[in-house]
């Protein structure tokens, strides 16, 4: 009996000290992205680069995802996930539980406000997922979408070091950074003061063109980033998804801290261009690609605006027109039209196809057969921008359109639509001189002649060939940022040394 016990006792010591062991040499890195796509690629995409370059060969390193789903239709990102999870086991998704009860969405008054409220909610479950990952892995970091602020309490909570994944440019955390010392310097709305706002390293920015949850400060999505923008210097750091030379004057006024005027700049880590990698639905939409196939060289305009991005009808026929006016060639992405007035940006998408017939203009894809092709819904964005036919690109101003157009060295012509859109084209077009502007009418829409006057532009004029000639020395930079040595490489090098100290 006493032999029995001492073998039982000695297997439980020996379990015990190869559970602790497992427990020191597994790693792992927790991130939380925003539940849209955009943001949810470009943590995963952050995810693949920190497997691929820096594991350490005396230890297990795990990326664990978590994955927040309010009630509102975001784009699925099932097909998304499940082809990660297929292809790179060592990124773990968790779904977290909703909030119970459940959100009504018609009870808020934005999209922004619903998804920083549910996140809130979802606090519990982090906390439970976070535990439940440390019982086999010392978590090094936790790193979160700024959409997911209301979970910085509870990294903290924890002890474990929390960073900011910043998944807009450098110029756009300046402008969040500076944003208390504006709103503690007036008293006036954004929307209503009329004037140029100046940011350190920034161009004047035309205060109508703050990002749209900002606007106006009577709002409650304006509370929610105005919290934000005050606990972005609170976190253990901010990784930003641009590289140092695109941004050098945001990045230096940055490193200078004189965008936080009331405390401390925590370190920054520019890791980008982090950009999808390849499109595993791409196959679905390969009539695309033939088609580009069969184009000549730099002659087509691809337009496309992002997951979230749709047009009235009326916009549409503006759109068609002025594209067959123009006589480019052209590949088209259209959607639906939103399903009623937009009192709720945003939360009123449509999953049907469109009935091009009916929105576009009478025997328009028939006149235009020779010379465009109109895609609903969805096209390999990727993979169409990296096409030698494609030579401009009609864009939202969605960063991560941005950045795959400048590793493509394709030029823009800046559309912004939502969220920090209007202030990326302001940039671009101001500063970085990476896109044409599509100028609209004081009613909001953009007219037939004014597409084509852009197309036409951005295609075959001084003005379009100098932009063209910018994006292709920015994708030079790219590339050397993105090499081994680069300085992207290397301030991922100092995130992921960061997180373990």
């Amino acid at each position: 009996m006493c032999m029995y016990n001492l073998y039982t006792c000695s297997c439980v010591s020996l379990s015990l000290s190869l559970c602790i062991l497992l427990h020191t040499s597994m790693e792992a890195i927790v991130l939380y992205p925003a539940p849209n796509m955009g943001h949810l690629i470009s943590m995963v995409e952050l995810a693949q680069l920190i497997l691929h370059h820096h594991h350490p060969s005396n230890s297990l390193l795990s990326v664990h995802v978590l994955i927040t789903s309010p009630p509102i239709n975001l784009g699925s990102a099932s097909t998304y996930i499940a082809s990660v999870s297929a292809t790179t086991p060592s990124i773990i998704f968790h779904h977290l539980p909703d909030p119970s009860p459940p959100l009504l969405p018609a009870s808020f008054p934005s999209m922004e406000v619903l998804v920083f409220e549910h996140i809130n909610l979802t606090n519990p479950h982090v906390q439970t997922t976070l535990l439940s990952i440390s019982l086999f892995s010392s978590i090094r970091a936790f790193v979160i979408d700024g959409f997911c602020t209301p979970a910085l309490e509870v990294g903290t909570s924890l002890h474990i070091p929390t960073y900011y994944f910043f998944s807009s440019g450098a110029s756009c955390l300046a402008l969040f950074l500076y944003l208390p010392t504006l709103h503690k310097n007036t008293t006036t709305s954004f929307k209503d003061l009329n004037t140029h706002l100046h940011v350190p390293g920034l161009p004047p920015i035309p205060s109508s063109h703050m990002p749209e949850p900002t606007l106006d400060r009577t709002k409650e999505q304006h509370s929610w980033f105005l919290n934000f923008a005050t606990r972005l210097p609170k976190s253990a750091g901010i990784i930003v998804n641009t590289f140092n030379s695109l941004e050098p004057n945001a990045l230096k006024a940055i490193s200078d801290g004189i965008c936080v005027q009331d405390g401390h700049t925590p370190p920054i880590f520019c890791v980008g261009p982090v950009i999808k990698s390849n499109d595993p639905s791409a196959g679905g939409q390969a009539e695309c690609l033939k088609w580009l196939d069969s184009q000549p060289r730099g002659k087509v305009v691809f337009l496309s605006f992002g997951s979230l991005g749709t047009f009235s009808k009326e916009q549409l026929k503006e759109i068609a027109v002025g594209l067959e006016k123009s006589g480019q060639r052209f590949l088209w992405v259209v959607r639906s039209p939103p399903m009623k007035e937009q009192r709720q940006l945003l939360m009123s998408q449509s999953d049907e196809d469109p009935d091009l017939d009916s929105l576009l203009p009478e025997s328009f894809l028939d006149r235009t057969r020779e010379k465009g092709l109109v895609v609903k819904q969805w096209a390999p964005q990727v993979a169409v921008l990296s096409h030698d036919a494609v030579g401009s690109f009609v864009t939202h101003c969605g960063w991560n359109s941005v950045l795959e157009a400048i590793c493509a060295g394709i030029p823009m012509v800046a559309w912004p639509l939502y969220a920090e859109q209007r202030f990326n084209k302001t940039l671009l077009v101001e500063q970085l001189k990476l896109a044409l502007p599509m100028n609209e009418s004081a009613g909001g829409l953009v007219s037939a002649a004014e597409v084509e006057r852009r197309v036409r532009e951005i295609m075959d004029s001084e003005d379009g060939n100098s932009v063209r000639e910018q994006v292709l020395a920015k994708r030079q930079e790219a590339m050397a940022a993105s090499s081994e040595h680069g300085s992207s490489r290397v301030a991922l090098a100092k995130f992921v040394e960061s997180a373990k100290r």
